[in-house]
């Protein structure tokens, strides 16, 4: 955990942290390149009055008559207004030296050898570093100065500059604490945002949608199955309640039970369809695959509706074709199929016909359930696999639906990750598509 907990302190000591290395890289680097133009310049000076020394020398050597130790004390004499130490050498006899002591090993020493009257002479104009010493020391001391009081500077600064960045992030922080379950459609406002803050506030924005539909979806999923379940529970209360109101004979008790066996069933089914999709929903189910041939289940499927369609006066066709080898739950998709079938039986008035075809293709397969029903308008179309959800009037629950057949079968789809799609024309006819792939 780190020991700055706020995080405008965090992004000063950092700021702070980063100019701090900055500002000595700086200075380290300016210190290194003055003292080695100090130093230069020094050795320029020195070699610039060891040049002149061996030109004024000859000169005085020829004034003085050969008199080479007279030459080399009017030459020193010449060059002590800087006070640099100067030597006019004859091998290892010093002609003539100024009065000031020679510079120790940290001086700076410019050398010429020069030939005079036949002889060979060695001038040496040498200077302490003691005056570089001096002035990087003023150098020194001013950025000793400088420095806390720039980095004092760099912090508050920083810290202003933390402040008013993170200033949006508090506002929105208030807009958000003031969103709750009630007012989800409320959405995070900040002008003139920057593009970071920008991004932010929109995948926020993004969010608080997708929250306020779910939070809408379930409110609607609870009404609607409370409604679902409050109907067969009323419906067994009220026969109950009329079968004991007084003496009935025993076909009546009997008739009683059979509607009390019918409610609970149809309550049964509806419990079983809730509590796979919540179960679903958090993961829990898992599918029990094996190789099973899906043109066969196809076939299986419309000879367990037949009788329904025939009832009904309806033409089933079942185009399953040849042999084809598939590996799923085939427990779950046959409830898949069966869903289907009979969704399109229940809403295709008599006469018509509903049409089951199998259809292979090189990396998926489709099952595809068309009828010549009442159809679903274009608004409805995309809504139809919600849960609890009917198309129209037309789709009561007088059919004996609950309204989750379609939504079981999008789930059972994608749970072989697959997908359902459906195309329908008021009047003509729906067709559900399943893909799956192999």
């Amino acid at each position: 955990m780190p020991l700055i907990r706020s995080f405008r302190a965090q992004l000063t000591a950092l700021y702070l942290a980063f100019f701090s290395l900055l500002f000595v890289l700086f200075s380290i680097f300016l210190y290194s390149e003055l003292s080695r133009s100090l130093v230069a310049r020094l050795e320029d000076t020195l070699a610039s009055e060891a040049d002149t020394a061996a030109v004024l020398f000859p000169d005085e050597f020829q004034e003085e008559k050969g008199d080479a130790a007279a030459a080399a004390r009017e030459v020193v004499g010449e060059l002590k207004v800087r006070g640099d130490f100067v030597s006019i050498r004859e091998g290892a006899h010093v002609l003539a030296a100024s009065p000031q002591s020679a510079p120790g090993p940290r001086g700076r020493t410019a050398t010429r050898t020069l030939q005079a009257g036949g002889r060979t002479y060695q001038i040496a104009v040498a200077a302490s570093l003691d005056t570089v010493d001096a002035e990087l020391a003023v150098v020194r001391r001013a950025i000793f100065i400088a420095l806390p009081l720039i980095l004092a500077l760099a912090g508050f600064g920083g810290y202003a500059l933390a402040t008013r960045s993170l200033r949006p992030l508090g506002w929105m922080a208030e807009q958000a604490r003031r969103i709750t379950g009630s007012n989800l459609e409320t959405r995070i406002q900040i002008d003139h945002p920057a593009e970071e803050l920008a991004v932010l506030v929109t995948s926020f924005n993004e969010l608080l949608s997708r929250l306020d539909q779910s939070f809408d979806t379930m409110r609607r999923f609870v009404a609607d199955a409370s409604h679902e379940l409050r109907t067969p529970i009323s419906v067994i209360r009220g026969e109950a309640d009329v079968a004991l109101s007084q003496e009935r004979s025993p076909a009546e008790y009997r008739e009683s039970l059979a509607v009390v066996l019918d409610e609970s069933r149809r309550l049964s089914l509806l419990v079983d369809d809730l509590l796979n999709l919540a179960r679903a929903d958090a993961g829990h189910v898992t599918l029990q695959t094996h190789d099973f041939y899906l043109n066969e289940l196809l076939a299986e499927c419309c000879r367990s509706v037949q009788g329904l369609a025939h009832t009904r006066g309806l033409q089933l066709e079942c185009r399953s074709g040849s042999d084809l080898q598939f590996t799923g739950d085939e427990q779950l998709l046959r409830r898949l199929l069966i869903n289907l079938l009979d969704n399109a039986i229940r809403y295709t008035p008599s006469g018509g016909t509903v049409t089951a075809v199998l259809e292979a293709g090189a990396a998926s397969v489709q099952l595809r359930v068309s009828d010549t029903g009442i159809g679903i308008a274009p608004t409805d179309a995309a809504r139809v696999f919600e849960r609890f959800y009917r198309a129209g009037e037309a789709r009561s629950r007088q059919d004996g639906g609950f309204g989750l057949g379609l939504a079981i079968v999008r789930w059972i789809a994608e749970s072989h990750r697959g997908t359902v799609e459906c195309t329908s024309q008021l009047g003509r006819g729906s067709t559900f598509t399943v893909t799956l792939p192999k």
